[in-house]
């Protein structure tokens, strides 16, 4: 896959990414996804093999999709922007991460807008999903850029997170022209 907005390029994930992705693992931009990233070196070229096999199913309920987020300009991995399913919405949702060194710059958003179109465009998806931990007001400032709303907000734990926290559910609805 390769999509491209003004100053990214969101394609599919590679081998040769591994490295881009331990170190943005090693920044603490994937725990919130994926848990403790401490050892992430071992199981990263694993998860980056997975990722290639799933892109090939090409089916969004089964799973995830991950894909790379790549600054046009300079040809460096500054993120990832996906979908996974939740089991407990019964719905495909969105997953994105913004390395340490490259926050701030919009990127999260601009590739959301983006992957969230594609994602409509390829799939007879009526609407996506996401959650927020409320503390993380970045994550909730990009979830709303992109244009989800905040559909309930409660107690949530994610697949990950160790305890249930105050979170915001989004949605984010097909438009039809």
């Amino acid at each position: 896959m390769l999509l491209e907005t003004q100053r990214l390029m969101i394609r599919s994930i590679r081998p040769s990414d591994e490295k881009a992705f331990i170190d943005m693992a090693s920044d603490g931009s994937l725990t919130e996804i994926y848990g403790d990233c401490s050892e992430c070196h071992k199981w990263m070229g694993e998860f980056i093999k997975e990722a290639m096999k799933l892109e090939m199913e090409d089916d969004p309920y089964h799973e995830y999709l991950a894909f790379a987020i790549e600054d046009q300009a300079s040809h460096v991995v500054v993120g990832s922007v996906g979908s996974s399913y939740y089991e407990d919405f019964g719905e495909v949702g969105v997953t994105y991460f913004i390395g340490a060194d490259y926050r701030g710059n919009g990127y999260a958003a601009e590739a959301l807008k983006c992957f969230v179109e594609h994602m409509f465009a390829r799939y007879n998806l009526k609407k996506l999903v996401a959650t927020a931990n409320v503390k993380n007001t970045a994550s909730c400032k990009t979830l709303e850029k992109a244009g989800f709303f905040v559909v309930e907000t409660k107690m949530y734990q994610d697949l990950f997170d160790e305890t249930e926290e105050l979170s915001n559910i989004y949605e984010r609805t097909r438009t039809v022209v």
